[in-house]
């Protein structure tokens, strides 16, 4: 089948994958020019319309490419539509009376092209996910056609060294002349006959064959390729050398290629160092002691791009399995595609090495004598987990240009949003272009569309400078079908080089032991899977300096269940608990403080087990749990006290020994709260959250009782401003929902900017929720009040009352926080329950409140919220969120910094809010403040101008 397969998200409750189908098809004429109309006929007994699930629809569709008449240049379709949504100028017509499904074409306008020697088609449902398509079929134009009786063609046959081998063809239309030949040259040649025989003997070097058969001004090739078996050599692999690409450190014209291939006979390494023609020179040796296939290269020439495969074989497969599989290195850090890279533009991945002419599949990129990136930030200090506001980017959608680079452009958006940390969804290598990044296939390798490896790292570099983490998502539950893990043991019984895997396979499972299934189940209880997932680690950690991982769809890591006892998959589960804590501990022993969060959204006696391991350790550990509040969250907004209980967004309510549950209201995979408050909210008559502006106006309230709930918290893209498209929002304008079917949802659909096009932030309600949050961010970052625990009382209400308290802090500090919200429609007088009596500052302001009466009423209008706390917030002024006009330097800091204007007066304080040095100036523009007495870490600086007007600056003391 042609892939180019598209953008498959998290969680799709989905599928055991089916068979292939084999339908029986007529054409007609049998015999065409590209300009003859045809018509394809389909027996519509062979379709299993109930398993494709069309039964009552008979939605049936055309999926189709051609080839120009010298077989190299293949085309799909422009009527083809998207895998997952095939366009209606696809679709057959379904013929009651005699049970069969008709289309009607001409290719050369089908095909918008002329000059076609061969079309390729399959029959499929709308989406053809699940593998609802049928084999592949290809029919020959022309009322010249030529067939190759022996071999078959595009096939790969294996023989002894020294064989002979048998090539036989015909042709109709009367005589033609035929030409054989190997590796470009000539062996054989034929002329005026209308068949063709031919032995080639003493066969010593791996052939690709060219049969070409040429009819007046008609030429037809035919293609096939014989590897000699070349008796591997046993020997012994120099020590310390790792599966996939070994640079030698001392001499860039070697590289070493090491590949782990049990069960398989021998392999070869084809690149453009051999002009992908490798002899046996190139054949791998194996290792007597570990069976990994190695070779070393030699003659490379530094800072040159070489691309490769490995040709895999095994001489006795089993059924529907091929005998050889050419891939690319699984621990490839760069690959090249034929089916995206050519829709990748050059401004996003300047001068991208061409993909090599003649070859398929994807192709590793080797490159000795490379310059390491210069990392300006060597010594990042993270911000403390409980401390953590996340915010969820999906690079495609954050911005309409899509790349690293944009992200780079709007560095001071993020800044001044005050965030501490991004988690970029999937940017590994993932089929297709336009793409959430759950369809992975290559775990090392970062996916080409958004930019460059050094683009990626100079905005990670960027973060690290404004003390911003950067944690990445990754899909290590499975792979899609371009993973050569997958490909090198699969069934591929229509022989396009694509399938599923087979008992063989030392790495997925032949179906997914869990409920979740998406693309090909990883066999987390194989050590070779163990050591694929540390060395997927250690690549984005050490090469990167990712801060931390967000480990998607960890329910799925069990090996207990099966694909349909949804039950068993959310029960705890030993294995699970057991891979996942050693995938942590192997994180920690790279980076102590790496960040590991886990996607599981189970059970709380699992999740404990995880969020509390290793927390009394030094520096603390314990797993961060992704908390999905949602609902209840978007109950609140919308104005509907049921199901409106918020109170398990805290930690404790868990049972969690630390705050390490990552609460959202919003995520990447949830509807949006926008979109639903003004489809659904509720009503007084006077007052409705269906209007837009009122909608947004509830948005702050939201923020004040979730982002400063302890813990960490995340946001995702643009929920800071009342982001109201829908997540199904379809490429065509119109709004699918959650109750469509996976493949009609839309919900993968690339979304609309407004963002930016509608220039958001100049908009006062948009502004306002952007503006709140900045200052709600900045408290619970910068306020230790916000480590301490939480009390909820009406949390299933629409009167919110949070309590939150830090027992560890004097009195004289900021140490106990109220925060009230009143979602109802109407206004309410709320019971705040203050602590204790006595002046009370509202931290959004720093206006007071002299409390006599503790349970004394507060009337609050409907959206409305207040934050008091028993002091005037700190640190968290009201300056510190407007932008900084002074600037610090150097940073981080070894022993001093100056900063860019005349401070009378400089205070330091920690982030715990403790004050820990101080300067007076005199207002020297010069002064050098010296800090070469403060431990590592991240310290905030308060300067004080001759008004005593203050700004406030981080740094990092390295």
């Amino acid at each position: 089948m042609k892939k180019t397969l598209l953008s498959i998200f998290l969680l799709m409750a989905v599928t055991v994958f089916a068979q292939v189908q084999t339908v029986t098809y007529s054409i007609n004429p049998a015999t065409f020019e590209d300009t003859t109309s045809i018509t394809i006929t389909i027996n519509g007994s062979s379709v299993n319309e109930t398993s494709w699930g069309i039964s009552a629809t008979h939605a049936l569709y055309l999926w189709s490419w051609s080839y120009d008449v010298n077989d190299t240049n293949q085309m799909d379709s422009p009527s083809n539509g998207s895998w997952t949504a095939s366009n209606e100028a696809s679709k057959f017509t379904y013929n009651a009376g005699t049970d069969t499904y008709t289309k009607t074409l001409t290719p050369s306008t089908y095909f918008s092209r002329n000059g076609i020697g061969r079309i390729g088609f399959l029959v499929k449902t709308k989406d053809g996910t699940g593998d609802k398509k049928s084999q592949d079929i290809t029919v020959e134009v022309g009322s010249f056609q030529a067939s190759l009786t022996a071999p078959v063609e595009n096939s790969t046959s294996i023989i002894a060294s020294g064989a002979s081998f048998n090539i036989t063809a015909t042709n109709t239309n009367g005589a033609a002349s035929y030409t054989l030949k190997g590796n470009g040259t000539t062996i054989n040649s034929n002329t005026s006959t209308s068949s063709y025989s031919y032995t080639h003997t003493n066969i010593t070097n791996n052939q690709s064959y060219e049969l070409t058969i040429t009819q007046g001004a008609t030429t037809i090739v035919k293609k096939f390729s014989v590897v000699v078996n070349p008796n591997t050599v046993s020997q012994a692999m120099p020590n310390g050398l790792v599966d996939g690409i070994n640079y030698n450190t001392s001499d860039a014209t070697k590289a070493t290629l090491v590949l782990d291939a049990p069960l398989k006979d021998f392999v070869y390494v084809a690149g453009s160092f051999n002009n992908w023609q490798p002899t046996s020179a190139y054949a791998m040796k194996k290792d007597p002691t570990s069976g990994k296939f190695w070779l070393e290269l030699t003659g490379l020439v530094s800072g040159a791009v070489n691309t490769y495969q490995y040709w895999v074989v095994d001489a006795t497969p089993l059924a529907n399995s091929p005998a050889m599989v050419k891939t690319a290195d699984p621990y490839s850090t760069l690959v090249l595609s034929p089916y995206d890279d050519p829709w990748i533009p050059a401004s996003k991945y300047p001068n991208m090495p061409a993909y090599p002419a003649g070859q398929s599949f994807e192709v590793t990129v080797l490159k000795t004598g490379q310059t390491p990136y210069n990392w300006q930030v060597t010594n990042f200090v993270k911000p403390e987990k409980e401390k953590l506001v996340v915010y969820e980017v999906l690079v495609r959608d954050f911005d309409a240009s899509r790349s690293y680079q944009s992200l780079i452009d709007r560095i001071d958006y993020f800044k001044n949003l005050k965030i501490n940390a991004i988690e970029l969804m999937p940017v590994m290598e993932f089929e297709g272009n336009e793409s959430w990044g759950y369809n992975t296939s290559f775990h090392m390798a970062l996916d080409k569309f958004y930019g460059t490896s050094d683009k990626l790292k100079e905005f990670i570099d960027l973060c690290h400078q404004n003390g911003i983490a950067v944690i990445l998502d990754v899909a290590l539950n499975h792979a899609f079908g371009r993973n050569p893990m997958v490909r090198m043991w699969m069934n591929d019984p229509d022989g396009d080089g694509f399938g599923s895997p087979t008992a063989e396979n030392p790495y997925f499972n032949t179906v997914a032991k869990h409920t979740y299934s998406v693309g090909e189940d990883f066999n987390h209880s194989s050590l070779k899977t163990q050591y694929y997932v540390e060395r997927v680690v250690k690549q984005w950690i050490e090469e990167y300096k990712i801060d931390g991982f967000r480990w998607d769809l960890t329910k799925g890591f069990t090996q207990a269940c099966t694909a349909s006892d949804e039950s068993c998959t959310n029960a705890y589960q030993q294995d699970r608990v057991d891979i996942l804590k050693k995938y942590a501990d192997y994180s920690w022993s790279l980076d102590p403080t790496h960040y590991t969060i886990f996607e599981h959204l189970g059970t709380d006696a699992e999740e404990k087990e995880w969020a509390d391991y290793k927390v009394a350790e030094t520096p603390s550990k314990g797993i961060m749990m992704w908390g999905k509040m949602t609902n209840p969250y978007n109950q609140l907004s919308m104005g509907y006290s049921s199901d409106s209980n918020i109170s398990r967004m805290t930690s404790s309510s868990r049972g969690f020994i630390a705050n390490r549950l990552m609460g959202y209201a919003e995520s990447h995979d949830e509807e949006r709260l926008m979109y639903k408050n003004v489809q659904y909210g509720a009503s007084n008559g006077s007052y409705n959250v269906k209007t837009l502006n009122t909608a947004l106006s509830r948005m702050s309230a939201i923020g004040a009782v979730s982002l400063l709930v302890p813990g960490p918290k995340m946001i995702w893209h643009f929920g800071e401003l009342g982001m109201d498209d829908s997540i199904f929002s379809c490429n065509n304008g119109t709004v699918n929902d959650e109750s469509a079917t996976i493949s009609g949802d839309c919900k993968l659909d690339t979304k609309p900017q407004p963002q930016w096009t509608e220039n958001w932030l100049g908009d006062s309600n948009r502004n306002k929720i952007y503006n709140d949050w900045v200052k709600m961010i900045t408290l619970k970052t910068v306020e230790p009040v916000f480590l301490g625990n939480a009390t909820m009382t009406n949390a299933n209400s629409l009167a919110v009352n949070i309590k939150i308290t830090n027992s560890s802090l004097a009195s004289t500090q900021l140490k106990d926080v109220v925060i009230l919200a009143n979602f109802d429609v109407t206004a309410q007088n709320l019971t705040p329950n203050f602590q204790y009596p006595g002046t009370w500052y509202n931290l959004m302001d720093n206006t007071t409140l002299n409390v006599a009466d503790v349970t004394s009423p507060i009337n609050l209008a409907p959206g409305e919220f207040r934050i008091y706390g028993n002091k005037q917030a700190n640190l968290a002024i009201e300056n510190f969120e407007k932008e900084n006009l002074v600037s610090l330097y150097p940073n981080p800091v070894a022993d001093y910094f100056t900063l860019s204007f005349a401070a009378s007066k400089v205070e330091i304080y920690a982030v715990t809010g403790q004050l820990v040095k101080s300067f007076k100036t005199n207002g020297n523009s010069d002064f050098q403040f010296h800090v070469n007495d403060l431990t590592t870490g991240l310290y905030l600086v308060k300067a004080y101008n001759e008004e005593n007007k203050v700004q406030v600056v981080k740094f990092i003391k390295k």
